[in-house]
């Protein structure tokens, strides 16, 4: 959003704690201003109120922008205190057992104009939260085309991912990545099972990547390990991390599993595998339902259930290689219609101008410091 808004003649100021996005920021038009946002401590929610109390006035600020809760309350206090319009992204469907909790993640609900990252997560929010239906606008999550675009990634990048992975260039395997960072509810100890329940049926067909970071979480990645050697998977199963290079990856793949066991409020890997022309295979779950067709860009499982996703991965390797690249190509038409980077930015600056009631004249009233946090 900040290179939407500084293309259209506003500024964006973010305020956050910075991370690895920095450069990318900069290279946008977008100004960093460095406060601890993520930080749940009330003391320095409220501190982190009046900072941006001071930017508003000094910078003139026309919106703020919250994405994540903790920062959001500092946010929400600011723009009430400065009558500043306040948009919030939903981005999750956060767990909310408690009335404490309900209430902490009340306050992605208090927006003038509240966007959800799907229809599954505005169902939510509607569903929980006392919020007219008016306010809560449906954005879908935007991919950047000319990143995820199959035709710049070139044979030499393929090679070298599969090279990282231990795929051999005449290895008649079909590759199966799995991007997602190593946690339970990802579902990668179902698709394991998954995984030793096809090689019964179909020895030596699939060649299993898991690509993300475990974040500290050991024990799981261990976890993984040992249902790996149980299962006799070595060869078949590489753990790679975290991979920078997503484009090339999708390309060095020939179907993309999200194997999920609670929902996703978007899922956007999915999203991305489809632009890169790759069909996809998901559970049944969350924003799933609204990005993958069953059978014309994917197929969608029961989740939790590895012989139902053992079928399903059955079902695509079944296909053809051309009736494959037909799926991928109906995921790569359908993403550039409805989930480029593009319709996300115009969206959501069609949201601010409808808060400051300047929708005839962007150039003149687009935010000047929109606050993202």
């Amino acid at each position: 959003m900040a290179e939407a808004i500084s293309r259209a003649g506003g500024l964006a100021l973010i305020a956050s704690a910075g991370g690895r996005l920095e450069p990318d920021l900069e290279a946008s038009g977008g100004i960093l201003i460095k406060i601890p946002a993520q930080s749940k401590n009330p003391i320095t929610v409220l501190h982190n109120t009046w900072r941006l109390m001071r930017i508003v006035k000094e910078q003139a600020v026309q919106i703020i922008h919250a994405r994540s809760r903790a920062p959001g309350w500092s946010a929400y206090i600011a723009a009430r205190l400065s009558r500043t319009p306040f948009v919030t992204t939903f981005h999750g469907i956060y767990n909310g057992q408690s009335p404490l909790k309900r209430f902490y993640n009340s306050v992605m609900a208090r927006g003038d104009v509240v966007i959800a990252n799907s229809e599954y997560t505005r169902g939510h929010v509607l569903e929980n939260y006392n919020v007219p239906p008016e306010r809560v606008v449906t954005i879908p999550r935007g991919v950047d085309l000319t990143v995820f675009d199959r035709s710049r990634i070139g044979e030499d990048d393929v090679a070298a991912i599969r090279a990282l992975w231990r795929v051999p260039p005449n290895d008649k395997r079909c590759v199966l990545i799995a991007p997602a960072r190593l946690t339970r509810w990802k579902g990668q100890l179902v698709l394991i099972e998954a995984i030793r329940l096809l090689e019964k049926r179909k020895p030596g067909a699939v060649k299993l990547i898991f690509a993300g970071d475990a974040q500290g979480r050991q024990s799981y990645v261990d976890d993984m390990t040992s249902a790996i050697d149980r299962a006799g998977l070595r060869d078949v199963v590489v753990i790679a991390g975290h991979l920078r290079q997503m484009p090339e990856a999708f390309a060095a793949s020939d179907i993309a599993v999200f194997p999920v066991i609670e929902p996703e409020a978007f899922g956007r890997g999915a999203v991305e595998a489809q632009a890169m022309g790759v069909p996809v295979i998901a559970s049944n779950l969350g924003g799933f339902t609204e990005t993958v067709v069953e059978g014309e860009t994917g197929f969608l499982a029961p989740p939790g259930v590895a012989n139902a996703l053992a079928s399903a991965i059955e079902r695509m390797l079944d296909l053809t290689p051309e009736q494959r690249a037909v799926m991928g190509a109906n995921g790569a038409q359908r993403v550039q219609a409805m989930y480029s980077k593009t319709a996300l930015q115009t969206a959501t600056l069609a949201v601010y101008e409808r808060l400051l009631g300047a929708g005839e004249q962007r150039s003149e009233n687009t935010a000047r410091g929109a606050t993202v946090l």
